[in-house]
């Protein structure tokens, strides 16, 4: 693990996981994905995303032509799985000042995905961090500013890099350019994995 860096608020902590940790968390989100298997959502205009999603915890994010929202079951009905331990770990040693995450979003990118600059703004509290977690291919991490337009940063997120979205990194703008698809032997078909901590309530 290297010293964290810190850009416009946001604390980024590279090779936080190393690979042994890396696997054993994959190895967790097997078990996460065999009960609440990903799923394509739409975005409330009906247009599809380029990630793959799904969540653990007691409530998961979606999207889908009634907006966007927090909701405690997968869009097939069932409750999320509970968040393993190998994650909530990872929570523990970056923030562990803060309150226990309620929902662990995963979502998957393959070759040509992408996310677009938003804001985590769903949440009732936002004194409480988002922890963003990446796992298999690079990703090319966008950061912004509070308000929409304006200058912005970018910096490569590698496997096993932690990023803390608290303080004034909390509504900032961010998201995901592109990957370097294939950059990783992580996940044995290529693709990047993001988890976000978040505390809901």
């Amino acid at each position: 693990m290297t010293d964290t860096l810190e850009i416009r608020g946001f604390r980024i902590h590279p090779g936080h996981l190393d690979r042994a940790a890396q696997i054993r968390v994959v190895e967790a989100l097997r078990g996460v994905l065999r009960i609440a298997p990903l799923f394509q959502p739409v975005t409330p205009r009906g247009r599809p995303m380029s990630v793959r999603m799904s969540a653990a915890g007691r409530f998961g994010w979606i999207t889908d032509r009634r907006g966007y929202r927090y909701a405690e079951t997968h869009p097939d009905g069932q409750p999320w799985p509970p968040i393993p331990n190998e994650i909530m770990a990872i929570w523990t040693a970056v923030v562990p000042e803060a309150r226990a995450p309620e929902c662990c979003l995963v979502n998957w990118y393959g070759e040509g995905a992408r996310m677009g600059l938003h804001q985590d703004r769903d949440e009732a509290d936002f004194d409480q961090p988002v922890v963003s977690v990446s796992l298999g291919d690079d990703g090319l991490f966008r950061m912004g500013n509070t308000e929409r337009g304006g200058k912005t940063e970018s910096v490569w997120l590698g496997s096993g890099d932690v990023v803390v979205m608290g303080g004034e990194a909390r509504l900032r703008h961010h998201g995901v350019d592109r990957i370097r698809f294939g950059s990783s032997t992580l996940l044995p078909q290529g693709g990047r994995i993001n988890l976000t901590l978040r505390v809901v309530t």
